[in-house]
């Protein structure tokens, strides 16, 4: 009976191993999707950006639905970012790494603003919501001037 019950064990030890080594992601795939959210970020920020600064009429449908987009967004990049990622070739600066507190940090103020972005679009006023785009945009802008190497 205890060999049985020391083989189960160890089976089930066996089978948890295997599903552990299969659930860690590559770091190179890690980079690719924080990646590709943040270039997803860009594509549903830019014209809200565009509108803030007038460049493009302001549409409150197409605030509204991608100040939701970024929302979702705005949460997909930061496991990307783990240790295994440090040394392979991407945009992030060493500080992304090294100055943890101060990195989450800026990835709480940037959801912060998206959040602020969404209820804003809840009202129709278009000043508000040219501001809180300009809000969202001062947070990128800082994540990326402590965090992102010059392109």
């Amino acid at each position: 009976m205890k060999k049985i019950v020391t083989g189960s064990l160890l089976a089930v030890l066996g089978l948890s191993m295997t599903c552990l080594a299969q659930a860690q992601v590559k770091p190179d795939t890690l980079v690719k999707q924080r990646q590709a959210a943040m270039t997803l970020q860009g594509k549903y920020f830019g014209p809200l950006g565009g509108m803030a600064q007038g460049k493009v009429p302001y549409d409150a449908n197409v605030v509204a639905r991608n100040a939701g987009y970024l929302e979702a967004l705005s949460k997909m990049p930061w496991d990307g970012f783990a240790a295994s990622t440090k040394d392979l070739k991407s945009a992030a600066l060493p500080a992304v790494f090294t100055d943890t507190a101060k990195f989450k940090q800026a990835q709480e103020q940037f959801e912060g603003e998206i959040a602020k972005l969404v209820s804003v679009t809840k009202s129709s006023d278009e000043a508000a919501g040219k501001a809180q785009i300009g809000a969202v945009g001062k947070t990128c802008g800082g994540c990326h001037e402590s965090f992102r190497q010059k392109q």
